[in-house]
């Protein structure tokens, strides 16, 4: 197994909140489960920008993350994604530091180019130019966190002159930064250049069939080693839908329907993205978790699909829970609670010393109970020879 003494585990918080339900009381429950995973010691959890569409109504990750930042104490709070087209490079930097900051080093950076076409159609960006402006603004923000001299630049869309950030980063050289990464190279691709962590969005199903993950890292560790940087596994994060109950049936029934809706409403309907075509979305749960493109069933089943996906990867360093709110309320939060009760230990090492101190114990069990009896069997004669009257002579 490739994967780390210690796997990382956490949320990719877009979030998908059906449209007609309240989106106050949704935001809401958004932060609630960022609580909730901090008291169940989840490792991050990473949020995204989205402008449009309906489902997504998160438009600032920043303002959530400093919402969420001050409801929590551990857990670890990333862009995931900024839409690094839809702003200034400075603006990002700037706002990043300042949270960087406001945590004492809890924050992340996560970038991309933005993945709604009607955000950048709304903004009139082409979005055949959104990679390359990624890359472009991620450039000018590595050099700002890394480089206190003031520097300009000119691109065809944003403008630097003498530009230094004045708050320098709280973590040293700066907070993590990673690079999403769906289908295409040109992710993977940037975080090589710059020796920056991944966020694997695209796990399963890609434009061109299923995503080759060990082909996908090695373009990264390609692209890292022509500038002499060096990628780390560790920095590898895979996202992937799981939902977690006490058996395989009660988990897929429970999302039977959301993850329809997820799918055929949102993917469909809203996005362009067919689905799969079946007799009935209602065995759309069926069909995703058999082929696993999602982890659905018990802990058991989970612990199985990560192995899968250590052998299928060549080894990650983190895993995303793709958070989709196709399930009531109460059943999402004990599915994050089945997984870091009984999933997470696996993965962690934390339950070494707990059984092998289990293992000696049943291995001397007979020894250990005799030795028990003679004890309890030596105190009783003790008690009934002091309890004795004394013959006199």
């Amino acid at each position: 197994m490739a994967l780390p003494a210690r796997l990382q585990f956490g949320i990719f918080l877009g979030p998908f909140h059906r449209p007609g339900d309240d989106p106050t009381l949704a935001l809401k429950r958004d932060l609630e489960l960022v609580q909730w995973l901090d008291q169940l010691g989840y490792d991050e959890a990473w949020i995204g920008e989205h402008h449009s569409a309906g489902w997504e109504t998160i438009a600032s990750p920043e303002i959530f993350i400093a919402t969420a930042a001050e409801r929590t104490r551990h857990i670890k709070l990333g862009t995931g994604v900024i839409s690094l087209p839809y702003h200034h490079p400075l603006m990002v930097a700037n706002r990043m530091v300042l949270l960087d900051h406001l945590t004492e080093g809890r924050v992340m950076l996560g970038v991309g180019p933005g993945v709604l076409v009607t955000d950048a159609l709304m903004l009139g960006i082409e979005p055949d130019r959104q990679r390359e402006m990624m890359a472009e603004s991620l450039d000018v923000i590595m050099r700002l966190m890394t480089d206190p001299t003031p520097f300009s630049y000119r691109s065809d869309w944003f403008q630097l002159h003498d530009a230094i950030l004045q708050l320098r980063p709280y973590t040293q050289p700066h907070m993590p930064i990673a690079v999403a990464s769906m289908q295409t190279p040109s992710g993977v691709r940037l975080a090589g250049r710059h020796g920056a962590g991944v966020l694997q969005i695209g796990v399963f199903a890609g434009a061109r069939g299923p995503v080759d993950l060990k082909k996908q890292w090695s373009i990264a560790e390609e692209a890292a080693a022509e500038v002499g940087k060096t990628m780390r596994r560790s920095e590898w994060r895979l996202s992937i839908p799981i939902y977690l109950a006490e058996s395989r049936q009660e988990a897929r029934d429970d999302i039977r329907d959301g993850s329809a809706r997820y799918v055929y409403e949102y993917g469909d309907r809203s996005l362009g993205r067919d689905g799969p075509k079946l007799n009935s979305p209602s065995e759309l749960v069926d069909y995703q978790a058999d082929r696993g493109n999602w982890i659905v069933g018990t802990p058991d089943d989970c612990i199985a699909a990560i192995r899968r996906l250590d052998e299928s990867s060549g080894g990650f360093g983190g895993l995303l829970v793709q958070v989709i709110d196709w399930a009531p309320r109460e059943k999402m939060l004990r599915s994050f609670e089945l997984l870091a009760r009984y999933v997470r230990p696996q993965f962690q090492g934390s339950l070494i010393g707990i059984e092998a101190s289990n293992a000696l114990a049943r291995a001397h069990r007979a020894e250990l109970d005799a030795a028990r009896a003679a004890a309890a069997e030596a105190a009783f004669q003790e008690h009934e020879r002091q309890a004795s009257p004394t013959t006199g002579g």
